[in-house]
């Protein structure tokens, strides 16, 4: 994947990759030992359903970074 800027990021809208769409990115954590990154933390569209992702104290769905599959004009998530 290139790279994109963390400042790209914020604020884009993210979909799965069956279509539907997630909500938008809020923040990205990361683990400060290793630099790896963990989680999208994304605020969750109203129309989500049906979605095995955890979510945080705050109501933000956490998608591990390994379900990123694209990013473009939308980040899409495997579902």
């Amino acid at each position: 994947m290139a790279e994109i800027l963390a400042e790209n990021l914020s604020g884009k809208d993210v979909m799965g990759s069956d279509g539907a769409e997630m909500g938008s990115l809020y923040n990205i954590t990361m683990d400060l030992s290793s630099g790896s990154l963990n989680h999208l933390v994304i605020d969750p569209a109203e129309s989500l359903r049906n979605t095995d992702f955890e979510y945080s104290d705050q109501g933000r769905l956490l998608v591990p970074v390994e379900r990123v599959k694209a990013v473009k004009d939308h980040m899409i998530v495997q579902r």
